[in-house]
């Protein structure tokens, strides 16, 4: 975990040199970093991607920069006492990543201090900016299209499994507003498709297994896992369960996959990470949130892990492999 610390602290870029010249000569600002994971789960290389951004803006953790990490370990209702805790420790901006949650969290803790997000939630639609174009307030970020990739997801399993009538969906019912819009697009993508789902909520490990078993004795062909933190921040124990269970599933990091997991497919991470730390870098360049439009991490990432697939008995279609960006051996 030190060494972990120590490799945060340190990124950066000599290219970021000539900027930070003039960044210097000022005291060094704190970034809050708001996450609803764990440090343990999220990739080294989408770290390395926001300290990345936050380079190329002049700013290198340790020299010209302080970075206060707060992580809810998969816990919402820790997130607005850490919100409110970056705030109280007057950071010059929030960076809240991969969670609608905390993003509302941080909303709600502060209306002064800038914040950046990124999420998979219509940040319009929740009201956390007024458009895309001009966001307005304290607030701008960028969002992926996770609901449309959580449409997508149920598509890509119903090619592998053209015979398969019932579809499981794991969703948590205590990120309400993230989950409603998931469920809405993925039933809609039902209807076309002419399937059903099962939806089955899950708020701790035990509800997993129970999903499990559940969907199992439902006779479900598969299970697409919704983006929900809780649910990353558990990816391996899950993979392990559908391993156990032979369930083909579906979920949105490379590093499900590469835990076993038949397949994932998302937004790539270390690209909308990098945005979000070239936007706290503007901002701490003097630029006004309510100036920068939210942008779109358009960057999307199909693994398929042909062992698993193996594993389950299944042959995945050639168009579909070759229509993934890694396949796992």
């Amino acid at each position: 975990m030190i060494k972990r610390r120590q490799f945060i602290a340190g990124l950066g870029s000599a290219a970021a040199w000539p900027l930070m010249a003039r960044a210097q000569q000022r005291a060094a600002p704190i970034v809050g970093f708001l996450h609803g994971g764990s440090l343990a789960d999220v990739a080294q290389e989408f770290l390395a991607a926001f300290h990345r951004g936050l380079g190329e803006m002049g700013y290198v953790a340790g020299r010209n920069v302080a970075i206060e990490y707060r992580w809810a370990q998969g816990q919402y209702d820790r997130l607005p006492t850490l919100a409110a805790d970056l705030v109280r420790s007057q950071v010059a901006v929030i960076a809240v990543l991969d969670s609608t949650a905390a993003s509302l969290a941080a909303q709600a803790a502060t209306q002064m201090i800038p914040i950046v997000f990124f999420m998979g939630s219509d940040p319009v639609e929740i009201g956390l900016v007024r458009s895309f174009n001009r966001p307005g307030g304290n607030i701008t970020g960028a969002a992926d299209f996770a609901v449309e990739v959580a449409a997508k997801r149920l598509e890509l399993m119903h090619k592998l499994l053209p015979s398969a009538g019932l579809f499981a969906v794991l969703v948590n019912p205590t990120n309400p507003v993230y989950t409603a819009a998931h469920v809405n697009a993925l039933e809609a993508a039902s209807r076309v498709l002419g399937v059903r789902l099962l939806i089955l909520n899950a708020t701790s490990q035990g509800d997993v297994e129970a999903a499990f078993a559940r969907l199992v004795g439902e006779k479900a062909g598969a299970l697409i896992i919704t983006g929900d933190t809780f649910f990353t921040t558990h990816q391996r124990q899950i993979a392990a369960l559908a391993a156990s269970y032979a369930v083909p599933t579906i979920e949105q990091t490379r590093e499900f996959a590469a835990a076993g997991g038949l397949m994932s497919y998302m937004t790539d991470y270390a690209d909308a990470y990098h945005l979000v730390g070239t936007l706290v870098g503007r901002i701490l360049n003097g630029e006004k949130p309510a100036d920068l439009p939210v942008q779109q991490a358009t960057k999307l990432e199909l693994v398929i892990n042909l062992k698993t697939a193996k594993a389950l008995g299944l042959t995945i279609p050639e168009t579909l492999l070759a229509t993934a960006d890694e396949v796992i051996q």
